[in-house]
């Protein structure tokens, strides 16, 4: 019985996985998501009860696909045990390096993505499940940053931390798209430096000060 369940899950696997692979062929192919879910399972060879088992409409496969990239990258990484011991500013890194890794071997798929994404303020529907996934871990980081003292508590401001590193991979995300170097080399030098910079606001430094000050003119000014 154990083994029946096991192999039907496979299948199951098996069969979402080649509607994903057969989409991903189309729009690369064609520019364009197919005309209709009919159309698209006529063409490719299955029934449109089993594209709906598993999806439940073009936009819902590329969700699907980029959920994927960063379950992966986090699969990755939570399960390797010197990522355990990084800093926050480390697994940060290590993080979009090897998110930026594996969209390589995908490059024109999320390319083809990236210019059909025409508003930059919104969050592209495609990225919607990945927000979420790249929300929960991001907290958990930085929360462990400010329990060790590596992230400066601030009120208010520190709240609104997990908004500057979604806004942060945004940045990531265009620059890699236009990035024409060998290997992507200036989208890694980017990453490093923009990590690096993020860090300085955020840690325990200058801003600190600087709100110190702010505040004590403030205080002052009343009297």
């Amino acid at each position: 019985m154990e083994k029946s369940r096991k192999t039907k899950a496979k299948s199951k696997a098996n069969n979402a996985e080649k509607i994903i692979a057969d989409y991903r062929g189309y729009v690369l192919t064609e520019g364009k998501q197919p005309a209709s879910v009919y159309k698209f399972c006529k063409d490719y060879g299955f029934k449109e009860i089993e594209f709906y088992q598993f999806f439940g409409s073009f936009d819902s496969i590329e969700k699907s696909i980029w959920k994927g990239y960063i379950d992966q990258t986090r699969s990755r990484m939570e399960n390797d045990e010197d990522y355990l011991a990084f800093t926050t500013r480390e697994k940060i890194l290590t993080f979009y390096f090897s998110l930026v890794e594996l969209l390589k071997a995908d490059r024109s798929f999320a390319l083809y993505q990236l210019k059909t994404w025409k508003n930059p303020a919104t969050v592209p529907v495609f990225l919607k499940s990945f927000k979420g996934s790249f929300n929960e871990w991001i907290a958990a980081v930085l929360n462990d940053g400010k329990a060790t003292g590596e992230i400066a508590r601030r009120p208010y401001l520190d709240q609104r931390y997990d908004l500057l590193f979604w806004m942060h991979f945004m940045f990531i995300l265009q620059f890699w798209s236009h990035d024409e170097s060998a290997g992507f080399e200036k989208t890694d030098a980017a990453i490093e430096k923009s990590v690096n910079l993020a860090f300085d606001l955020i840690g325990k430094g200058v801003l600190d000060t600087a709100l110190d000050f702010g505040k004590f003119l403030h205080q002052n000014s009343k009297n």
